[in-house]
């Protein structure tokens, strides 16, 4: 079901857009790549950690499939895997000598980058970003935890907190640096709460994330360029974005007035509710430039499972495909014609 809400302002969406248009509708058919704008409908399968199948949650994808996140809810147990996986072969992402575990959020393009944060045996929370298993502490404060890296690497989304628990005081920031963000440059996001995180960004800059409203519900927001547009998913008592891809598209969560939280995407100001079958409550954290989601829910059984949900396109995409595969057609008896001639010559 999507619901209609007024748009939010997004330079980088209508750019995404903009350069898709003009690649042309041959090369979306060739890859068989749909847009996901048009898509209203998700398909979704589950992602199960073997180490504890009981508690998995997939938190970021790319564009190649390959996925990140943690198993166990006790001592985290970090992965990485292109899904769907041979059985029980998940790679193992843990920041060495952290006893409390570690918990990988992002994923760059290329799949060597990732980033999440790591407990240590005493609780501290601290950042990390990791190339190639090489792995970087980013800790500005006393506790550090960063939630989404851009697809080229440059940039990640987290928070930090003065206080050594995390809980009081929460600030939205952003990462960037050099190579293997050696030499961390923090910029905070100014919001109108003490307690706030960002949580994904993208190629254009463009970070979304939550913030604490008076109440004690949550907003979510959009910050492009510095411009801040808070938005809730239609209806909701209180609502928390993830993650952003390079189209502007927005997945988080939401809180309905019954109190069930549903998972949603947000296509620059079109929500759709996003709930696998059998969920009693779901979060969705990560969306690649297909339109794929990945996230968790909770069954009846209060296992947490990790999903994957693929777009399903719409009847005027695949007729819009088939079009693009008869201007193929088209271009390559052009084509031929024009070799033919060339020929006789």
């Amino acid at each position: 079901m999507a619901t209609s809400a007024p748009k939010r302002d997004s330079l980088s969406a209508s750019t995404a857009r903009l350069k898709l248009t003009l690649a042309g509708l041959g090369a979306a058919a060739v890859a068989g790549i749909t847009d996901p704008a048009h898509a209203v409908t998700y398909t979704f399968q589950d992602i199960i950690d073997p180490v504890n199948p009981t508690f998995t949650q997939a938190l970021g994808i790319n564009d190649t499939g390959a996925i990140v996140g943690y198993g166990n809810m006790t001592i985290f147990n970090g992965f990485q895997l292109v899904f769907p996986p041979p059985p029980g072969v998940f790679t193992r992402l843990n920041v060495p000598g952290q006893t409390g575990g570690t918990q990988v959020f992002g994923i760059t393009a290329n799949g060597l980058t990732t980033d999440g944060f790591s407990v240590s045996g005493a609780g501290v929370n601290s950042g990390f970003v990791s190339t190639a298993g090489v792995f970087t502490p980013i800790l500005q404060n006393a506790f550090t935890q960063l939630l989404g890296i851009n697809p080229s690497g440059t940039t990640a989304a987290g928070y930090s907190s003065t206080d050594p628990a995390g809980m009081l005081n929460q600030q939205a920031i952003t990462v960037s640096g050099g190579p293997l963000f050696t030499t961390p440059v923090f910029t905070n996001i100014n919001l109108p709460s003490n307690i706030s995180q960002a949580t994904g960004v993208n190629d254009s800059g463009e970070v979304v994330g939550f913030f604490q409203l008076a109440s004690g519900n949550f907003s979510a927001f959009s910050d492009v360029g510095g411009t801040i547009t808070p938005f809730e998913f239609p209806g909701s008592a209180s609502t928390q974005a993830f993650g952003v891809n390079n189209l502007g598209e927005i997945v988080g969560d939401y809180i309905d007035a019954m109190g069930t939280m549903h998972g949603f995407l947000d296509n620059v100001g079109t929500f759709t509710m996003l709930d696998p079958t059998g969920s009693t409550a779901t979060t969705i954290n990560g969306i690649n430039d297909s339109g794929t989601v990945v996230g968790f829910y909770v069954n009846a059984d209060d296992s947490t499972i990790g999903t994957i949900g693929t777009p399903v396109p719409e009847p005027a995409t695949w007729a819009m495909m088939l079009l693009g595969f008869a201007g193929l057609g088209f271009l390559g008896r052009r084509s031929l014609k024009g070799e033919r001639v060339l020929a006789s010559l």
